[in-house]
C-alpha cells in the first residue's frame, strides 16, 4: 500500500504500528511511504531542508525516549557528519525568520568559521532542541521498523533526486551545486512539457555540479543513499531519467520550456552505488520522457521500473502501462502520489476514453466510477509485475478531494489524512482474500 506517514496520527508511534497491524492482516507485505525529511512550509516531502534529518512532525509525543540513555550518545556520535550542521542550519533559519541562507549575513552565508562558532554559542539551546528531536525521530523510527519486520512488512521509501535550494545540504556543500557567488541557484531543475503540465514543471531545485561530484567519487551521493538504506528495505529513486540526462532551466526563466537536456554521469554514479551497497534495492521512477539511453541504463543495473494503470488507456496497443504488457521487472501502481485518485481520474475522462477503460477492465459502462477503483486494483494485483502498489485512497474508493498532490501547483497539496476508522476489519478480510488469490503478500 502507498500511504505517506503524514496521513497518519502519531505515525512513528501508535498510529504507525496500528497501520502495520492492519496491513499484515490484509495480506500486504510492503508499505510505500514518501520522503520523511523536514518538509517546507507547503508540506511537500520533496522540498526538505535535509536529506539525513527526519521530520519532527512525524514523532509520537507520547512515546519520547529517555534523553539520557546511552543510545543517545551513540546516535550523536554516528550522526556527527551531518547533525551539528543541520541543527545550526535549522536554528539559523529560524533566527532569520525563515529567510534562505543567501539572505543571511555574508559571514554566516559563507560559513566563516568564527561566525559559525559564535552562532553555535548564541543558538546553543535551539541546536540542542533540534538534536534531541532527531534522536527521538531515530529511536521511534527504529521501533517502527522493528514492528514492521515482526509483522512481515517491508518499508519502501522514496529518495528525491534533487534537494531544496535553501537546505543544510546546499549550505554545507556549495561546491557540489550550480550556484551564484551568493549561493542562489544559477540553474534549476524541472521537466519539459508532459502529461502533467503543458509548460513543463519548473521545480526550482539547484542543479548539481556533476563534474565536482565525479571528482569526489560521488561521496555525497553515497552518503545520502546510505542514510536512506539504513532506514528502509526498498528505495524508489525519484526522477531516474535525470541519471542519463537532466533538464536544465536558467534560474531566471519564466517556466520550464526554457530548459535544455544536459548529460549526467549516471552510469558512473550507479557503479559506485552498486559497489558500496550489495544487492542495491532500488526501483527506478522511469516516468516522463523516457529515451533509449535511459532504458539502457536501467537494464544495465537491472532496476525495476514503474507502470501506472492510469496512463495505460490512451488507445495505443503498445502502451507499456497496459496490464498485458507488464514485465516481471516492474512495479505496478493504480496511480502514484502525483495522480488523481482512481475514482476521480475516471470521473474526469472523456466519454470515449471512459468507455475504453471500462471495456479493458471488464466492467459495465453503466457501473460508473464506483466500480473503477476495485477494477484497477484487481488489474494491478493480477499483473505480472514483481510488486503491485495500491494507494490507500483507491482501497477506500475515494474521489478527487482525497488527491494528495497535483504537480505544477503550489497550494492545496499534501494535506490529505486517512479518515479515522476507514481501515476496517471487513476491508482487511476483503484484501486478504484478494492478495491470496492473486499470489500476492
Amino acid at each position: 500500500m502507498l500511504l505517506p506517514l503524514s496521513a497518519l496520527d502519531a505515525p512513528l508511534g501508535r498510529g504507525g504500528r496500528d497501520f502495520l497491524d492492519w496491513l499484515a492482516v490484509a495480506g500486504f507485505s510492503v508499505w510505500q511511504i514518501l520522503p520523511v525529511g523536514p518538509a517546507g512550509s507547503d508540506g511537500s516531502p520533496y522540498w526538505v531542508s535535509s536529506d539525513h534529518a527526519g521530520n519532527p512532525l512525524l514523532i509520537d509525543p507520547a512515546e519520547e525516549p529517555d534523553a539520557l540513555a546511552p543510545a543517545r550518545l551513540k546516535f550523536l556520535a554516528a550522526a556527527g557528519s551531518w547533525l551539528p550542521d543541520y541543527a545550526l542550519f535549522a536554528a539559523l533559519t529560524r533566527a532569520h525568520a525563515q529567510a534562505p541562507f543567501w539572505q543571511w549575513p555574508a559571514s554566516l552565508r559563507d560559513r566563516d568559521p568564527r561566525a559559525l562558532a559564535q552562532a553555535r554559542l548564541e543558538l546553543a539551546q535551539d541546536c540542542a532542541r533540534i538534536e534531541r528531536e532527531q534522536y527521538v525521530f531515530h529511536v521511534q523510527w527504529q521501533r517502527l521498523r522493528a514492528h514492521a519486520r515482526s509483522r512481515g512488512v517491508r518499508l519502501f521509501g522514496d529518495l528525491p533526486f534533487y534537494v531544496a535550494p535553501s537546505s543544510a545540504e546546499v549550505w554545507t556543500h556549495r561546491q557540489l551545486f550550480q550556484l551564484t557567488a551568493t549561493g542562489e541557484p544559477a540553474a534549476v531543475a524541472g521537466v519539459p512539457p508532459d502529461y502533467f503540465a503543458a509548460t513543463g514543471q519548473w521545480w526550482g531545485n539547484p542543479l548539481y555540479d556533476w563534474q565536482a561530484l565525479e571528482r569526489s567519487q560521488f561521496r555525497w551521493w553515497l552518503a545520502r543513499v546510505g542514510a536512506q538504506l539504513a532506514r528502509l528495505d526498498l528505495l524508489r529513486l525519484d526522477h531516474f531519467r535525470a541519471l542519463s540526462a537532466h533538464w536544465a532551466v536558467p534560474a531566471a526563466a519564466a517556466d520550464a520550456r526554457a530548459g535544455r537536456w544536459q548529460s549526467t554521469p549516471g552510469e558512473a554514479l550507479l557503479k559506485r552505488l552498486a559497489r558500496r551497497f550489495r544487492d542495491l534495492p532500488l526501483v527506478a521512477e522511469d516516468l516522463g520522457v523516457i529515451t533509449p539511453d535511459v532504458m539502457a541504463l536501467q537494464r544495465e543495473f537491472a532496476l525495476p521500473g514503474m507502470r501506472v494503470l492510469q496512463f495505460a488507456f490512451d488507445g495505443n496497443p503498445e502502451n507499456p502501462h497496459l496490464p498485458d504488457l507488464h514485465t516481471r521487472a516492474s512495479v505496478v501502481y493504480t496511480g502514484t502520489h502525483d495522480n488523481d485518485t482512481a475514482r476521480g481520474w475516471y470521473s474526469g475522462l472523456d466519454q470515449d476514453t471512459a468507455r475504453r477503460v471500462a471495456t479493458q477492465l471488464g466492467i459495465s459502462a453503466d457501473a460508473g466510477a464506483d466500480a473503477v477503483p476495485g477494477a484497477l486494483a484487481n488489474a494491478a494485483l493480477g499483473s505480472l509485475a514483481l510488486l503491485a502498489i495500491l494507494p490507500a485512497q483507491d482501497l477506500l474508493g475515494l474521489g478527487s478531494a482525497a488527491r494528495l498532490n497535483t504537480p505544477g501547483t503550489a497550494h492545496g497539496n499534501w494535506s490529505w489524512r486517512l479518515p479515522h476508522g476507514a481501515l476496517t476489519a471487513e476491508l482487511a478480510r476483503h484484501y486478504a482474500r484478494l492478495n491470496s488469490s492473486f499470489g500476492r503478500g
